[in-house]
């Protein structure tokens, strides 16, 4: 198998339309490490993905016949602006099936370049679905966005690039995963050539379908898959690249998006680039992988896979970048309601900067704050930050890793009525389109009262929703089946410490 797919790659005729990326130093990243980064600029082609490749290489292999029907693609984004250019640059009609939650910025890409873009249904999978009916219908010709030989070997032509960009110390290549066409080409090409490189994937801990799939020794389909990454949000590893990443890929390793924010920034440090999530999962793994086998004078090279980001979502990955580099630590501390303990507090606190601070009043004796308090993983830890705080009586809650904290309670502190006396909490994800809200909110407000309420907008695929109903004990046992009628992925917070802290 790997020498079908060698040939394959050098004989990929990729450079029609894509270019061969630099390999460039992250300078500051580097230093930070102790090791020598490196980034493959991916970002830097003509789409800003490297998915022209794999997209172009198999419609280059289309017999006169097919390229007369033309494609059809379903993709959220990057495989479908390959398909766009490939087929504008080869004069083929091309129709992208994308789901209506697509961001504005990509599917007009794909017009720009000729298509016809379909927005159809709320998921990848819908949209896959009407998609593979077109094939059917018009007789048009899928082209599958990682699960194709020809899509894998022009992959594989980065791996190629690499090899012979970068003849020097080369340790570890990260890999970012998501149906695995990437992963597998690049793999197979220097796992044949250079045996002595570690080739690690890398996944988004809310997408490991690879991770999963090795962990049951077979192909699995994730029940809920995380948007965020949206580049990486496949449900399933593809048949063929699960074969190729089981035997070529060293290791599998998941990071959070916490993790994946603070790479974006890294890279924008750098190189004064703005990556997508999925864009900068590699440098993630690379961060973590590096810290936890506390690696050290080694050159570790990252994909920088895409940078088609929707510019309304910085504004999360700048909130989230501070907390995933554990600059930033978020606690809750009860302090004595009484005149000086504000001053008295920050006094304790030194010379750490405070970097956001919510007073909730509790009782005659007690006020709660919610703070955000600048740390440093190796000089100033959050660990540090909490126990100097109780040496000094203070009783402390650390939410540095709650996410109803993160995405909801900072922005929400407030308090609980004395009127509502049964009230259960859940946090939501919906697609978000237009209406999608309203949607939202005439499905939740048939049968319950609504007793709290926060939504903001992240310029993403999906809505992130913290929810009170005021439920009678007598009425529990219908909830969840209730919830499921939504059709939304939801998870219960009732019991959650920052939510009793500062709403319950």
């Amino acid at each position: 198998m790997p020498h079908q797919y060698i040939r394959k790659i050098l004989e990929a005729k990729v450079y029609d339309v894509a270019v061969e990326t630099p390999i460039h130093p992250a300078p500051f990243l580097s230093k930070r490490l102790n090791n020598t980064v490196l980034l493959k600029r991916e970002d830097l082609q003509p789409v800003f993905s490297f998915k022209i490749r794999g997209a172009y290489n198999k419609i280059i292999q289309l017999t006169e016949e097919e390229r007369a029907k033309g494609v059809v693609c379903a993709s959220a984004g990057n495989h479908a602006q390959g398909v766009a250019l490939a087929s504008q640059h080869l004069g083929i009609h091309a129709v992208i099936v994308m789901p209506g939650t697509t961001p504005e910025i990509k599917y007009k890409a794909c017009q720009a370049r000729g298509a016809e873009v379909v927005l159809h249904g709320d998921t990848f999978d819908q949209a896959l679905t009407y998609a593979q009916s077109l094939v059917e219908e018009k007789g048009l010709t899928f082209i599958h966005p990682y699960d194709d030989p020809y899509t894998i070997a022009g992959q594989g032509t980065i791996g190629m690039e690499i090899l012979r960009q970068h003849t020097g110390q080369l340790d570890v290549v990260f890999i970012p995963v998501g149906g695995g066409g990437l992963a597998a080409g690049v793999a197979t090409y220097i796992k044949y050539l250079r045996p002595d490189i570690k080739v690690v994937g890398v996944e988004y801990e809310e997408s490991a379908c690879l991770k999963a799939a090795l962990e049951a020794d077979e192909r699995v389909v994730l029940p809920h898959v995380g948007l965020f990454a949206d580049g990486v949000a496949v449900a399933q590893i593809g048949e063929e690249t699960f074969k190729l990443c089981r035997e070529y890929l060293d290791e599998v390793i998941t990071v959070s998006a916490d993790e994946i924010c603070a790479a974006i920034k890294d890279i924008f440090d750098d190189t004064r680039s703005v990556c997508e999530p999925a864009g900068a999962v590699g440098l993630a793994g690379l961060k973590k992988y590096s810290t936890e086998n506390q690696l050290s004078g080694q050159s570790l090279m990252a994909i920088a896979s895409g940078a088609n980001i929707n510019f309304d979502r910085l504004r999360y990955v700048s909130e989230r970048a501070e907390l995933g580099e554990k600059r930033e630590a978020i606690i809750a501390v009860t302090i004595p309601e009484e005149p000086g303990s504000f001053k008295q507090f920050c006094e304790t606190l030194g010379k750490r900067n405070i970097t956001e601070f919510n007073y909730r009043y509790h009782d005659a004796r007690s006020a709660r704050i919610f703070v955000g308090v600048q740390v440093h993983p190796d000089q100033m830890p959050v660990e540090n930050l909490v126990g100097e705080l109780r040496e000094h009586g203070y009783p402390v809650a650390n939410f540095t890793d709650n996410e109803m904290a993160k995405l909801h309670v900072r922005h929400m502190v407030g308090g609980h009525s004395k009127e509502v006396e049964n009230e259960v909490v859940y946090r939501f994800e919906f697609p978000e389109r237009p209406g999608a809200l309203l949607n939202f909110l005439m499905k939740l407000g048939k049968r319950w009262n609504i007793s709290m309420f926060h939504y903001r907008n992240h310029g993403a695929a999906y809505g992130r929703v913290a929810v009170g109903l005021d439920v009678p004990p007598e009425d529990r046992q219908h909830i969840a089946g209730f919830l499921e009628e939504l059709g939304y992925h939801y998870c219960e917070e009732t019991t959650n410490l920052a939510y009793q802290a500062f709403l319950g």
